[in-house]
Parts: structure tokens; C-alpha cells; sequence
């Protein structure tokens, strides 16, 4: 057991020595782009309640279930009008419980008006399992992708680095756009083994933009993806550092599933 497990770390180490030695760019994904696919017009501007169920992370007065992923301390986000927004400097935030198969509801607005292209414009994630400070953990890319050309593995609804979008979902900035996820964890065996790596369903204003898609490990900026063990993890929202206006988040909510 300690032998594997020895190797297993040296594993670790190795992969991200190798990581270390790469690029960014040789990891990005530029074709072929993904179909746009317009959304059907939304309803009403208002948010839908949640399920009966839901545990309810953002109601749009206060931000109790989250905290700053950078050392635990109150998340210092800006909440005003029922819409919490980005402060970049106060970096990421994450939830205070800790989740294992979920699913995820929450709305993003890009500003109207944003400035800047590829990633430097509207950049922020989901990060449905954060395991780690920083960036570490597994990304759902959040981007303004609206007549904006970037990586496609790094445009809005990729699975960072590792699968485009199916589809480019978009709305213009200013508008609301809602994300929808099925996120299964990978399972580990008591010495680390993989079991089952981790996947993402996901819909993005009512279309399908990721199908049953296998992680191939933690979603890296810069190198290939491997697996670090981990049980539970928070739900991770970034501040991302571009030069562009801040996002603004609504009506955030998680169903815990249960059968594993």
C-alpha cells in the first residue's frame, strides 16, 4: 500500500513538473468552433423560483453560504439589487458546505458595453469541485462569447482546456444567461486510485452544451489534466484578473443527488 502509494505522488509530482515545462498555448483548442445556436427569447427578466429541494446559495440579499477561497474569511463581494457582483481584488469565493453530486442552477450577466476580446473579455468559471487554492479544481468556463473569438476550449461552457462547448449559446452582453449543470465526481479508492473519473452535463439557456463529458482530471491553465484525490469539495465562483468590467451572478442554487 505505501509503495503505491509513493508511486502514486511521484506521479503527481512528475505530471506537474511536466506541466511546469509548458505553455499555455499548448494546451488551447482553436478548432472546429462550435455551431452558434440562438436562444429562444427568456420570458421574463426575472429569476425562476427553485426546486422545493434546492439548498439556495445566492437569494440575492446576502452572501452567508459563501466564503473568500483565499483564506476562509466573509466573502466581500458586492451585493446590491438582488444581483451579486465580482470584486477582483477580493478574488475568488466558494461555498461553505461542501458538496459531492449535485446539480447546479445559476445566472451570469456579461455588463452591456464590456470592452476587451478573447479572454480578456468577461472572464470568470464555475468551479464545480474546487480542490485547491487558486484556480485548482474543475471549470466551467464563464465567458462573454457574443461575437468574441478565443481557444474554443476556452470559450463560454467549456470544460476549461479540455471539451468546447457543443454549442455557442450566447446572449449579447447585458443580457442574463443561465447555466444549468449535472456535475458527477470522480471517485477515488481508499489508496487514491481513480475508480471513476468525474462528469459534466450542461445546458446553457436551454441548450445542450456539454453531454455526459469525461474529465480527463483538474482543468489546468497551463499542462495536461490529472486526478488529486479528494472526497467532498465547495462550489467555486472566480475573480478572474482580466481588464474588463466585473460579472455580476443571481440565483444560485444546488440540488444534492443522492445513489452513490
Amino acid at each position: 500500500m505505501r509503495l503505491f502509494v509513493a508511486a502514486a505522488l511521484a506521479l503527481i509530482a512528475a505530471s506537474a513538473a511536466f506541466s511546469q515545462a509548458m505553455k499555455p498555448e499548448d494546451t488551447e483548442q482553436w478548432t472546429p468552433v462550435p455551431p452558434i445556436v440562438t436562444p429562444g427569447p427568456r420570458a421574463s427578466d426575472k429569476p425562476d423560483a427553485p426546486p422545493s429541494d434546492a439548498i439556495v446559495l445566492f437569494d440575492g440579499k446576502t452572501l452567508d453560504q459563501w466564503v473568500s477561497a483565499r483564506d476562509g474569511s466573509p466573502a466581500k463581494w458586492i451585493v446590491g439589487s438582488g444581483v451579486l457582483t465580482v470584486d477582483k481584488k477580493a478574488g475568488n469565493i466558494e461555498t461553505k458546505r461542501r458538496f459531492r453530486d449535485y446539480q447546479l442552477h445559476l445566472e451570469w450577466r456579461v455588463p452591456k458595453g464590456v470592452t476587451g476580446s478573447g479572454q480578456g473579455r468577461g472572464n470568470s468559471g464555475v468551479f464545480l469541485a474546487s480542490t485547491g487554492p487558486g484556480d485548482a479544481g474543475y471549470e466551467l468556463q464563464i465567458l462573454d462569447s457574443y461575437k468574441n473569438t478565443t481557444y474554443v476550449n476556452g470559450q463560454a461552457g467549456a470544460l476549461y482546456k479540455q471539451h468546447p462547448p457543443l454549442a455557442n449559446a450566447m446572449r449579447p452582453p447585458g443580457e442574463w444567461q443561465t447555466y444549468d449543470v449535472v456535475w458527477t465526481a470522480p471517485v477515488f479508492a481508499a489508496d487514491g486510485a481513480l475508480k471513476s473519473p468525474a462528469r459534466v452535463t450542461a445546458f446553457q439557456n436551454g441548450v445542450l452544451i456539454q453531454n455526459d463529458a469525461v474529465l480527463a482530471g483538474e482543468t489546468l491553465f497551463i499542462g495536461k489534466p490529472f486526478y488529486r484525490p479528494y472526497k467532498d469539495a465547495p462550489i467555486k465562483l472566480q475573480a478572474h484578473g482580466d481588464p474588463s468590467a466585473p460579472l455580476s451572478f443571481r440565483n444560485i442554487w444546488v440540488r444534492e443527488l443522492a445513489g452513490r
